[in-house]
């Protein structure tokens, strides 16, 4: 084989031996293709590697393999089926076989018992379409295998459908198949009759964690840090291995650093490509009322029910009743079926339908004959949603949920405490008005919202920031270019100075005159005008500044383009508008997380308990321990402690001045003495057997 790949003319006539050989083994392998042939493994391996050499000679070589497996699948011998998918890939890899005839072969060999074969057929298929895909998208064979894979899905044989969609969801989280057609063939897996197969695209919409790495990405615990490498070699005796093994970490670290350094790609989650959201939630809500699966495959499905009607606004007014039943502290999973409920809550869900569910969480979690645990959970599932549709409770069951507060366990208190903040933000007008907090700037700007009705504004809110700061800086710059130290002459008007000398000249004889027939004075009478006038200019205060707030904010939005730095800005000053003008207790964090697209589960399951290791628990903790624990010391063996002790036990006690003399000279014996302690012990040890 070495020799051929170096001068295939001169072995031209040897080739030509080997592959006859080959054909003659063929046609005895036909007879009885299900025993081992170890002679036709070797040829099949041998004419594969050679076959870029000879490509006229062995042009029917690839084709004369497929019709073998296509013919003889299912009674070929385990080794001889794997030797001729090795070739057929060593084929592919040197371009004499196209990928759509290879790789639906291998798709239609997913149905083999093999579990080996499958695997690894699995393995060459993800890699060849990466490789396909690698510098650009290949539209034609991606559209083909596609379709071919849509076919697979419905196979009835439960392998080759379960394998197929690990592959379609392999090649999506590799970003190869991410377009919405691959969504969409994943998504109609969810309706299989094969459990396995369901599970799987019911855990492919439920996505990963964040915490999860790619499967293509290293472990960055696992890496290898150059620095130290470089630092060994330093010091160690320098090898040729060393060497080596110092480049290859050399390589691998400006491998990562590039790949560190490449812009991230951001994907939307595959529930976002579905073309049918609510086709597919109404059969996905249908087959779960009429299966007989296990619990953990209903949690799933409605798990991806709730994450359709949350992420797409859906209407589907019978999930929340059925829901509605699981609703009880002894039902298993309960804090994930809390979650679902919140996840399907959004603002479009008409009220009437979502306050049956809250009234039953309340009345079933949030009373007194629970647990402290059970309440707090309660109030977060309440809680959370009413974040996502705040019209769902009425004034009457959030008023009574809110008297938790001073409740006397401190889960249940700060649990009610967020429910209190949370409408404190929303709808302040539902609490009671101890409850609403100092006013606030945002307070004033909030404005409460019916059932169906949108607040689209045309301009940025929080932009009026930028044009005071302008016009902070033009007073500035002003008031640096005058000069402090000049006075400005101020004149009187004529009447004004009619006025004074009108004042100077009446000596208050015309005092009586002055009085109204009411008995007040023309001051008084001036002094309820002007308060009146203040108090219509309070009035009219907060609509002027509403719309002169509208105004400013306007002009910056539609006047300039924003940088970043503006939209900080403006974040930063949205965020200042909710604390209070006077007396902060806490400091307000600048960067507030927003809301995500999902309910987190530790969000219900979210319990502030007073510490447990304070230094009073510690002590009473390692008290408790001690109990029943033994003496630290020496342990007196004695059967009766009543009996005297022998001279070793004694010593034990005494002070080292005392037996010194004793230790040392027991150190220093002499060869004699050695020798009679070694008789003695000896002669002990005979007389004891």
């Amino acid at each position: 084989m070495n020799l051929i790949k170096r001068d295939p003319p001169s072995y031209h006539e040897e080739f030509l031996q080997q592959y006859q050989h080959f054909q003659n083994t063929i046609e005895v392998f036909q007879l009885s293709p299900e025993q081992p042939n170890k002679t036709l493994d070797e040829l099949i391996i041998f004419l594969a590697q050679v076959a870029q050499c000879y490509p006229k000679e062995l042009a029917i070589y690839p084709q004369q393999l497929i019709d073998i497996l296509e013919k003889h699948n299912t009674v070929l011998h385990s080794d001889t089926r794997m030797q001729i998918c090795r070739g057929l890939i060593l084929l592919r890899n040197k371009n004499l076989l196209t990928p759509t005839d290879l790789l639906e072969l291998f798709f239609k060999l997913l149905r083999s018992e093999d579990k080996n074969l499958r695997q690894f057929l699995e393995t060459h298929i993800i890699t060849d379409i990466k490789n396909l895909n690698s510098k650009h998208k290949n539209a034609k064979v991606n559209t083909t295998l596609q379709n071919f894979m849509f076919t697979m899905l419905k196979d009835s044989n439960s392998k080759a459908a379960k394998m197929s969609v690990d592959i379609m969801i392999e090649l999506y989280k590799k970003n190869v198949w991410n377009d919405s057609k691959t969504v969409n063939v994943i998504a109609t897996g969810c309706f299989s009759k094969i459990t396995k197969v369901m599970v799987a695209c019911l855990k492919f919409f439920l996505g990963k964690d964040v915490g999860e790495k790619d499967s293509d990405d290293s472990d960055s615990e696992n890496e290898i840090d150059p620095k130290e490498v470089m630092m060994a070699n330093k010091f160690n005796k320098k090898t040729r291995k060393r060497e080596k093994h110092l480049d290859k970490v050399k390589k691998l670290a400006a491998k990562s650093k590039k790949k560190k350094s490449q812009a991230p790609i951001f994907n939307f989650s595959a529930l976002h490509l579905i073309h049918d959201p609510q086709g597919m939630a109404e059969k996905l809500f249908q087959q779960l009322e009429t299966t007989t699966k296990r619990f953990e495959v209903k949690l799933m499905t409605l798990d991806v029910i709730s994450r359709l009607i949350g992420l797409h606004n859906l209407f589907l007014f019978n999930y929340y009743p059925f829901i509605q039943r699981f609703m009880q502290p002894h039902q298993r999973e309960v804090t994930r079926i809390l979650q679902f409920a919140a996840q399907a809550s959004h603002e479009l869900v008409p009220p009437d339908i979502l306050e049956p569910m809250l009234k039953t969480l309340a009345n079933n979690f949030i009373t007194e004959r629970n647990s402290s645990d059970v309440m707090a959970i309660g109030l977060n599932a309440v809680r959370e949603i009413c974040a996502r549709c705040p019209l769902a409770i009425n004034e009457d069951l959030l008023r009574d949920l809110v008297q938790y507060k001073g409740y006397r366990d401190r889960s249940v208190m700060m649990a009610a405490r967020s429910l209190i903040h949370l409408f404190r933000t929303t709808r302040p007008e539902l609490l009671h008005k101890k409850d609403r907090g100092r006013p606030t700037e945002a307070a004033e700007e909030l404005t409460s919202m019916n059932y169906g009705q949108i607040d689209a504004k045309d301009y940025i809110p929080g932009a009026e920031v930028l044009l005071k700061e302008k016009h902070e800086e033009v007073e500035i710059n002003s008031d640096s270019d005058s000069n402090e130290d000049e006075w400005v002459d101020i004149e009187h008007s004529s009447d004004e100075a009619g006025n004074n000398t009108s004042d100077d000249d009446n000596d208050g004889s015309d005092v009586s005159e002055s009085i109204d027939p009411e008995g007040e004075t023309p001051q008084q009478v001036n002094d309820d005008i002007s308060i009146q006038e203040k108090t219509f200019k309070h009035k009219l205060s907060k609509t002027e500044k509403k719309e002169r707030k509208a105004d400013a904010a306007k002009e910056i939005s539609l006047g300039r383009i924003l940088t970043d730095e503006d939209f900080k800005r403006i974040d930063m000053a949205n965020i200042k508008k909710q604390l209070p003008e006077r007396g902060v207790k806490r400091k307000l964090e600048e960067s507030q997380a927003e809301r995500s697209e999902l309910v987190k589960l530790g969000d219900i399951e979210n319990i502030f308990k007073k510490r447990k290791h304070d230094k009073a628990a510690r002590i009473a903790s390692v008290k408790e321990g001690q109990k029943d624990r033994q003496k630290f010391g020496y342990k007196d063996g004695r059967l009766n402690i009543h009996c005297s002790k022998t001279n070793r036990e004694r010593r034990k006690k005494k002070n080292f001045q005392m037996i010194k003399h004793k230790v040392k000279s027991k150190v220093k014996r002499s060869f004699k003495d050695k020798q009679i302690a070694l008789r003695n012990h000896l002669i002990h040890l005979k007389k004891m057997k």
